[in-house]
């Protein structure tokens, strides 16, 4: 049976409204996450309508013969969907852009000069910024932090009609970098990573199990996420 033909007899027998219906709230699950990263004027229904386009896609191009979870692919498509609408937005203020290049170029200073990761003190000095002021940045960087591949410049292709056949060998090599960064991360910041992003817990249920404020986890993701792009963009220029 030709691709073609098997796609249609899958269209005709699989329930595909259903898959749309039984997952609505995974896409106010995803909204709400992301929502807590982002500025307080920002709409989490405005999120939630976005990520049910993603979900209708989602529903429509899944594949069951390619043996992934429907919730595992939908989710990848939701969240890439308000991810995409946010960078159309440009929310995030020129200002905080200069301020996020600073601190990532610091940070990638310091850790060359250094050979180790860089702790605040140290990155603060580089900045020229006293320790309380580094961490009301961080706060302030905080609204900012959605980390994904597509979010720096470094890892955007221009668009063309020609898929690359080393497409997905570029994006297999980023994605084994990716991990290995999170890895070298210090302790804590490896943590935090870990139960925002794998785990899905928010601020406030991370600073409890790490018996911290939520002020001081908002900090930590922060510089955990300027940390990355740091090492990343120096990846992608040594490369």
């Amino acid at each position: 049976m030709s691709n073609s033909a098997q796609k249609l007899e899958i269209d005709e027998y699989f329930p595909r409204e259903a898959l749309f219906q039984d997952n609505i709230s995974l896409v106010k699950i995803i909204a709400h996450h992301i929502s807590v990263r982002l500025p307080p004027n920002q709409s989490v229904d405005d999120l939630i309508q976005v990520g049910m386009i993603g979900l209708l896609e989602a529903s429509r191009s899944y594949d069951p013969t390619l043996g992934a979870a429907f919730k595992s692919y939908a989710s990848i498509r939701i969240r890439g969907s308000i991810l995409d609408e946010l960078r159309k937005q440009s929310w995030m203020p020129r200002s905080l852009q200069k301020k996020s290049r600073e601190l990532s170029q610091a940070i990638h200073g310091v850790e060359n000069k250094l050979g180790r990761s860089a702790s605040d003190r140290e990155i603060a000095e580089e900045m020229d910024m006293s320790l309380d002021d580094y961490e009301v940045m961080l706060e302030s960087l905080a609204g900012c932090t959605v980390f994904s591949l597509d979010d720096d410049d470094n890892f955007n292709e221009p668009e063309t009609n020609e898929k690359s056949p080393f497409k997905n060998i570029q994006d297999a090599a980023i994605k084994e970098k990716l991990a290995e960064v999170i890895g070298s991360l210090p302790e804590q910041e490896k943590l935090v990573v870990s139960l925002y992003y794998d785990k899905e817990l928010n601020l406030r249920e991370i600073g409890e199990v790490l018996d911290v404020s939520e002020s001081r986890v908002c900090q930590v993701h922060s510089q955990a996420v300027n940390r990355m792009r740091a090492r990343m963009r120096e990846w992608t220029i040594n490369d």
